[in-house]
């Protein structure tokens, strides 16, 4: 056990820092097992801090100190207390600027946290975000001290021919040992999160785009020789960001050079530091044979967003950590914005909403629950969670629709203009929409401070005399781990209604007529009437999915069928196809309990029907409006998860609708299966994403016809999309060649990482009984390594997060085996390590044979000496 609890860092002990560095000037020799790093900081006392301390505290950790100056004088020891933690220097001067220089060595092969500076295969990089420069050198490690970095980095020549940092390069040269130097300055002052290096044998893509004053800016993409030719997507979609920015928001990029280095060891997505954008290869690399569409549009996503983060994030930044939702919930509504643009609204729009639903209204409701500005934390790299992002997107979103676009986007010139060069606050932001707009939000300012999901509880009643339909709704919100009493928020919903016919019913407000408005939901409880109304409608509510809530309504399965055949909301459609399914599998799962046959409503059968005779525009949107809602998003609606009886309905499901429907599932897998490999405009991506979800129901038939088309599929296909379906349907059933099938596609594609990814992700997501000791066996696979954050992810993660029936087996094997993984990776990296400690998160929502298996692999890894303080925070809050 931790010989004591690592210390609680508080919002409300903000304090502004007691000095500034103005400048940072750093020298490197880069070196696999031994770089040194000079740095000479210019500081000065902050004039805002009313500490009157003589002495400067500079961060710094798992560095080896060779050296300090003040002002040109070497210091003695006695002059400066070092710790492991900390280097204090005693009696600075306290008038005008004072000059600090330190040396220090450290050893970035050994560096397997992959923060600050370590060693990715051959080639060095960084990530500092979000303490990760203090382990480079000591320096005030907080995102409110804003510095000019400039950069001068030493190498062998032929071990690091490519040396980048942030900025403009300002020098080049040789020296005469074989080594070569260059040097770089940002001209802008950021806080060191932002600061990058990188070195190794790199080739480049390079490209231009001219911005809307003219200005010409060289776009360069470095990657490993061999990955060469996956680049030109990543730089289309570079390209695309920098014009939708600027005729979406007005921003203009403001350097001469935009950079961005795919790196296979990263722990994150991507990172913006200024200028020199470090990225997992996953979002980089990409060619019709080896990424499917989904990796084409997550690339293009994932680049807007650090694209867009250069004014969400480094022009304008945070002032400490609890307001990481500033940056990055903004940041995320922006890049989705700019995806639904791309491609389809409908489709990105649903997306996004199923993954909130099933993991971060999880996170909402277990103990990890937090609020998008958080209170409190032990270790801040444990809150990039899905509530900072995809909530505190969701939060921003609500803003845009509350403003309309026009005044989100006077909201967002405002606040750009206010603070410019500023580390500001969530507060800053919405007073910025505040002042723009003319409007009160301090009941909005709730959703930044409460934690949880609300619940809206909506019931109506329709006065054929009046013609007059009455509409209750109640809000609440479940207690929350620190927050038992909750306070009513503002809550935007989206409203249509719909005539018996299917047709919009006009809505009246003030005599003027709309087929859809926004209601302000402000109090506790609500009644919402509306007049002349000839018969009564049918509610499209939470249009476009226009709150992050729960929402609970009495709807008949007839209505709901009704609303998937009619409702021109596309989100509600969708939505109405999802509740009609779940209602129908919990009406299963009722009969799995009471040892019941089991008999699929014909009303599914016959939408799905309707749904496959349907000639779409969006084909995208018709394979979604065939999906099922997933296991995890089912479990999430019930008080004590049943991950058996889920599995056993919807697969029973899934098996009935491929009986009834073969004959239209094949049709239209006939009829869209083509050669379109390297076309990605809607209509190819439509019907590969709508062929494929028609595959997957005729896999369930385990026919050989079934086996046939999935064989026919895997072997002929020559892109990834395609491939990657037919193997799918061949490892989740019982085809006689699964064997072959896998070891085909393993040789085929060895030697492409992010692929083989996606061979391990698939055999530890499957449902089939021997899943477990598949797991087993991968790891001991030679491809399988668990210092490769991408592999962790696709082994353990897939099968702990994506494969409930297996992860949560009665014997506890899976709760054992995650808990071995999590022990290992501590160690080695503690951030993925705590990651997947989350699986263990929920573990109070399963039966009590569950609940005490999880809990003694979370007390056992609790109990683990020397526990990182990133993993102890997840384990003792989800144990707590």
């Amino acid at each position: 056990m931790r010989d004591a609890a690592p210390q609680t860092i508080y919002l409300k002990d903000y304090t502004p820092p007691e000095y500034l560095i103005d400048r940072i000037d750093l020298e490197f020799e880069l070196d696999e097992q031994c770089t040194l790093v000079r740095s000479r900081l210019s500081v000065r006392r902050n004039p805002d801090s009313a500490h009157l301390d003589t002495s400067l505290t500079l961060q710094g950790e798992e560095l080896e100190l060779l050296s300090i100056d003040l002002d040109g004088t070497a210091l003695s020891s006695d002059a400066y207390l070092l710790t492991p933690e900390f280097l204090t220097l005693h009696n600075v001067p306290q008038d005008g600027t004072f000059t600090v220089a330190i040396e220090n060595r450290i050893n970035p092969k050994a560096n397997t946290a992959l923060e600050g500076l370590y060693l990715s295969g051959s080639m060095l990089c960084t990530q500092c975000e979000a303490q990760g420069f203090r382990k480079i050198t000591w320096f005030l490690d907080r995102p409110d001290v804003m510095s000019r970095f400039s950069a001068k980095l030493t190498a062998d020549c032929a071990r690091f021919p490519v040396l980048l940092s942030n900025g403009n390069k300002t020098g080049q040269g040789e020296n005469a040992d074989g080594r070569h130097w260059v040097s770089w300055e940002d001209p802008f002052a950021k806080p060191c999160y932002l600061f990058a290096l990188v070195a190794g044998q790199l080739e480049c893509v390079r490209d231009s785009f001219v911005t809307m004053s003219g200005r010409r800016i060289d776009l360069e993409i470095f990657v490993e020789p061999h990955n060469l030719d996956k680049c030109g997507h990543a730089m289309r979609s570079l390209q695309n960001a920098m014009r939708w920015d600027e005729e979406q928001y007005g921003r203009e990029y403001d350097l001469d050079l935009y950079m961005i280095v795919a790196v296979d060891h990263f722990n994150m997505g991507a990172m913006e530091n200024k200028g020199l954008n470090v990225f997992n290869t996953k979002f980089v690399l990409a060619r019709p044979d080896t990424a499917t569409d989904s990796d084409y549009e997550h690339i293009e996503g994932v680049i807007g967003h650090e694209y867009f983060h250069n004014w969400s994030g480094n022009r304008v930044t945070c002032r400490d950590w609890f307001q990481l939702s500033l940056k990055e919930g903004f940041t995320v509504f922006r890049d989705q914005q700019f995806s639904g643009d791309r491609s389809s609204p409908a489709v990105k729009r649903i997306e996004d909403v199923n993954m909130l639903r099933t993991r971060q209204f999880a996170e909402d409701a277990g103990p990890l629950a937090h609020p998008i500005r958080p209170e409190a934390y032990i270790e801040i790299n444990n809150f990039y969670t899905l509530t900072v992002y995809e909530k505190g997107a969701e939060v921003v979103r609500m803003l845009h629709t509350l403003l309309g676009a026009k005044g989100f986007r006077k909201g967002c010139d405002l606040y750009f203009q206010r603070h410019d060069g500023q580390a500001v606050t969530c507060d800053d932001f919405v007073n910025a929409m505040e002042s723009a707009n003319g409007v009160d939000l301090s009941q909005f300012r709730r959703w930044y401070s409460q934690a949880g999901t609300p619940v809206l509880t909506v019931s109506q009643h329709y006065d054929p005399d009046k013609r007059q339909l009455r509409l209750d709704i109640r809000q609440s919100c479940p207690p929350t781990p620190s927050q038992p009493e909750k306070l009513p928020l503002h809550i935007p919903v989206k409203l249509g209604l719909l005539n018996p016919d299917g047709s919009p019913a006009p809505i009246v407000i003030h005599g003027e007529s709309s087929e859809e408005i926004t209601l302000n939901v402000t109090e506790a409880a609500q009644i919402f009437v509306f007049e002349q109304l000839d018969a009564c409608p049918v509610v499209s509510l939470l249009r476009g999915f226009s709150a992050p809530v729960n929402l609970e309504m009495p709807r008949e399965l007839d209505e709901l069928a009704f609303l998937l055949r009619h409702d021109n909301d596309t989100f509600n459609r969708w939505e109405a196809g999802q509740q009609l399914a779940k209602q129908i599998i919990f009406g299963l799962i009722e009969d799995i309990r009471r040892q019941r046959p089991l008999h699929l409503n014909a009303l599914l059968i016959d939408a799905f029907h309707s749904l496959l005779q349907e000639e779409a525009d969006d084909l995208s949107y018709q394979a979604l409006l065939l999906a099922l809602p997933e296991e995890n998003y089912l479990a999430g609606q019930m008080a004590v998860v049943d991950v058996d009886a889920i599995h056993h309905a919807r697969e029973f499901v899934k098996d009935t609708l491929a009986q009834a429907l073969q004959d239209d599932f094949k049709r239209v897998y006939l009829i869209h299966h083509r050669d379109e490999s390297g076309k990605f405009d809607a209509m190819a991506i439509g019907r590969r994403r709508l062929k494929n979800a028609c595959l997957g129901y005729l896999s369930q038939l385990e026919s050989s016809e079934s086996y046939q088309l999935s064989q026919q599929q895997f072997d002929s296909t020559q892109n990834m999309t395609d491939q990657m379906a037919a193997l799918s349907g061949i490892v989740n059933s019982h085809h006689p060649a699964k064997a072959d099938c896998l070891d085909s596609f393993y040789r085929q594609w060895q030697h492409e990482a992010l692929v083989i990814d996606k061979w391990f992700a698939l055999q530890a997501s499957s449902a089939m009984p021997d899943t477990f000791a598949t797991v087993l066996a991968l790891m001991q696979h030679p491809a399988f390594d668990i210092k490769t954050p991408n592999r962790v992810r696709a082994l353990i993660g897939a099968f702990s997060q994506a494969n409930p029936v297996h992860f949560h087996a009665k014997n506890g094997d899976g709760y054992r085996f995650l808990a071995d993984q999590v022990v290992a990776l501590n160690d080695i990296n503690p951030q993925i390590a705590s990651r997947m400690v989350t699986g263990f998160a929920q573990w109070r929502r399963y039966d009590h044979a569950r609940q005490n298996l999880m809990k003694e692999q979370l007390q056992r890894i609790v109990n683990t000496p020397h526990l990182s303080k990133d993993v102890y925070e997840i384990a003792s809050k989800s144990l707590a």
